[in-house]
């Protein structure tokens, strides 16, 4: 059976608060290695690493982690804590400054860090409702979580992807817009709002998109698929009159699940 990253990542949250370290990582490798984790993950993952006393590695996912979510500021926290035990002092004040800073922009009446803490549960109680069958109901909550955290851009990709499995299209499109705006080496992303395009009927952009992900990743076998999708269509377009096409036209490829990150292959 195919357990889904966010329970993997429910359980690594379990094994974390009952100081049992060791599984909690073990558990998120897991996660990392299936190219499908978020913010959190990576940084519980950093969090993990700290407290077992392996700085480096603790510092590499929590860099993922920022990398992902800019403004986590309980990843920048920690961050700077890891920063201090390796020495690196000049860049844990850095880091804990930046984490003032981002600290310090309220979002709906509430601290920062508090709207932060309050996207994320509104992002895991919508996995839940999206694990159980509430597809609309986890759609509601995500996009109560961005409200809170509209630069967390690792949850409105999966709001992106979960709009498309609702069918509707061109509010993935606005939502993979933004990202690719913020974040343009974001290729998964990318690549979503190419198909968004696509199941929105503009084809035309589409096929923009996509070329420009070929460039840049021409080894994604997602990519090739939907670009030789649009090619049979195109040639099925240009059918004589009164002649048949070989056969109908493909319909798209279908957008990945919500939780399985849209990917082939690892990232």
């Amino acid at each position: 059976m195919d357990v889904s990253p966010e329970h993997l990542v429910a359980q690594a949250r379990e094994r974390f608060q009952l100081q049992d370290y060791y599984g909690a990582i073990h558990l998120l490798e897991e996660v990392i290695a299936t190219g499908r984790a978020f913010a959190d993950a990576h940084h519980l993952l950093g969090l993990s690493y700290s407290l077992v006393g392996q700085q480096d590695p603790a510092l590499a996912q929590l860099d993922r982690a920022l990398a992902l979510n800019p403004h986590y500021v309980e990843a920048l926290v920690h961050r700077a804590l890891v920063l201090n035990e390796l020495g690196r002092e000049a860049e844990a004040d850095a880091a804990f400054r930046r984490a003032a800073q981002v600290g310090g922009v309220p979002r709906q009446g509430f601290p920062a860090h508090v709207a932060a803490k309050l996207a994320n549960q509104h992002a895991r109680l919508g996995d839940a409702y999206l694990e159980s069958g509430g597809l609309a109901t986890a759609i509601d909550q995500y996009q109560a979580a961005l409200a809170l955290g509209p630069a967390f851009h690792d949850l409105r990709y999966k709001l992106g992807r979960m709009l498309l499995e609702a069918g509707r299209a061109l509010d993935a499109r606005e939502h993979f817009e933004i990202i690719v705006r913020a974040r343009p080496n974001y290729l998964d992303a990318a690549a979503m709002l190419g198909l968004a395009c696509y199941l929105a009927g503009d084809g035309l952009a589409a096929r923009a998109v996509w070329e420009d992900c070929r460039e840049r990743r021409p080894e994604d076998p997602r990519v090739e698929a939907y670009l030789a999708m649009l090619a049979r269509n195109d040639s099925a377009a240009q059918v004589p009159a009164g002649a048949t096409a070989d056969a109908d036209p493909p319909p798209p490829p279908p957008p990945p699940r919500s939780g399985d990150g849209g990917r082939t292959t690892p990232r």
